[in-house]
């Protein structure tokens, strides 16, 4: 990412620039996930996922060797029932031409990422494709490495090459960033309720309250 992107509003997320790329989240991966709790990194993964859904933001899911790293992590596949997994050999996404094309042809330079692990299957696209002139975001609470060291040396690194660490409920608040775009709103909204944690509860909670009669009322 250029210097000049990396301040001001054109720094920020717009669902019109953003193409979102979600990779190898399969039970290998998650058995030796150590850096966070694995039940926040599938909560994490699938609202980035039904976000990026909302909002109408490409997104392209690959995985490596699924026949032996097993299948892409149901929630999200469930997000996008019509889509095949790009299925790799490479362990650097960025290296199979299928994945870059697919990018490419979005016509999209804001690329997010997230996946497992954090300090090689997402350290090396968001490098490589940040020295190809794109704009990197690493989601860094949907992805998760071996250890919290392997995770947060990843994210250091990436840092240097001009990435930009982010967490999937910025991602949304920048996608949505007025709340009069009512065309997403509601979505948005579910989205949060759902896997926004405490936030969710608290948003219930007020639906909740809304809609009971005080007792002025009947």
């Amino acid at each position: 990412m250029s210097t000049e992107n990396k301040a001001g509003i054109d720094a920020l997320l717009t669902p019109e620039e953003s193409v979102l790329v979600l990779i190898d989240h399969q039970p290998f991966q998650f058995a030796n996930l150590n850096s966070h709790e694995p039940t926040m990194v599938v909560n994490n993964v699938v609202g980035l996922a039904k976000a990026a859904k909302v909002f109408d933001v490409p997104a392209i899911l690959t995985t490596v060797l699924e026949e032996r790293g097993g299948l892409l992590l149901r929630g999200v596949q469930d997000v996008f029932p019509e889509q095949k997994p790009i299925n790799r050999t490479f362990i650097n996404t960025w290296q199979d031409e299928r994945v870059v094309d697919a990018v490419k042809a979005t016509g999209r330079k804001k690329l997010i990422i997230a996946g497992l692990w954090t300090e090689i299957c997402v350290a090396m696209p968001a490098i490589q494709a940040a020295g190809e002139g794109f704009e990197v975001f690493v989601v860094t609470d949907a992805s998760g490495g071996v250890s919290k060291e392997a995770h947060d040396m990843a994210v250091r690194r990436m840092v240097q090459a001009g990435v930009v660490p982010i967490t999937w409920l910025a991602v949304m608040g920048e996608w949505q960033r007025d709340w009069a775009r009512e065309k997403t709103i509601a979505g948005a909204a579910e989205v949060q309720a759902q896997h926004g944690g405490a936030s969710g509860v608290a948003f219930a909670w007020e639906l909740q309250l809304l809609a009971t009669p005080t007792g002025s009322e009947g």
